[in-house]
């Protein structure tokens, strides 16, 4: 196990991986605001696509949990697909058995659906999706990661202190083996965004070698799971 309180190691350099500034964090409160009148138009983006009623699983970010992905997850079911949350309650951060409990989930899933599954991680979730489908991929049909900092340096973003006082590890030392840059063994798409307040743009967007594609998103971090524009960006890389 790696020990958490070891000096921070040294990471890749991304062009422009510094924190978001702060009227960009203050602007994220708008998400709260606006939500609840964009939901027509995330239902009619949805309702003209035709999924292939492949299994989702969707993963919340850090403090999130199932709640907060519901809307992304009606729309899912709408646009065509079988959506699915976690299931394991708030997302505090990681722990030892994490991706144990994330592979029984996934598994589980599988099974059920008799398909592949799509994993989708919005922010720290799609860092879990990225391990997860490392772990098991003849489970995994593709990842797609909202805003999720898995390039370049893990402390350009306005969370890290926070998720360090509350996990009792470094934000670059956590108790489980990771490689976060690299690549996953199937097709990978991260959706990023410039106005991102929480989450520096480039470390979502990575370097080419990182993800088969990044698509840049007009919404903000709090914005990935209800944004009609993030909606329709998360359909296409499904159908892509």
């Amino acid at each position: 196990m790696p020990d958490p309180m070891s000096p921070p190691s040294d990471y890749p350099a991304v062009v422009d991986a510094t924190i978001p500034p702060l009227g960009r964090f203050l602007a994220e409160g708008s998400a709260l605001v606006t939500w609840p009148f964009t939901a027509r138009t995330a239902r009619r983006i949805a309702a003209a696509r035709r999924g292939d009623g492949r299994a989702v699983m969707v993963i919340p970010g850090f403090l999130a949990g199932d709640p907060m992905t519901s809307r992304l997850r009606r729309m899912l079911r709408i646009a065509g697909y079988a959506p699915h949350g976690w299931g394991l309650g708030m997302n505090r951060g990681v722990t030892p058995d994490l991706l144990d409990r994330l592979a029984a989930r996934l598994e589980a899933i599988a099974q059920a659906e008799g398909t592949p599954v799509s994993l989708v991680g919005w922010s720290l979730g799609g860092l879990y999706a990225r391990e997860l489908a490392k772990r098991r991929p003849d489970l995994v049909d593709r990842v797609i990661t909202l805003g999720s900092p898995f390039s370049g340096d893990p402390r350009a973003n306005r969370a890290w202190k926070l998720y360090e006082r509350i996990n009792g590890h470094l934000v670059d030392r956590p108790p489980i083996d990771v490689d976060l840059p690299a690549k996953p063994p199937m097709r990978t798409i991260a959706l990023w965004s410039a106005e991102d307040g929480i989450v520096a743009p480039a470390c979502a967007r990575g370097l080419p070698h990182e993800a088969d594609s990044a698509v840049r998103v007009a919404c903000r971090h709090m914005d990935f799971v209800t944004a009609p524009a993030a909606l329709a960006a998360i359909l296409d890389a499904l159908e892509a």
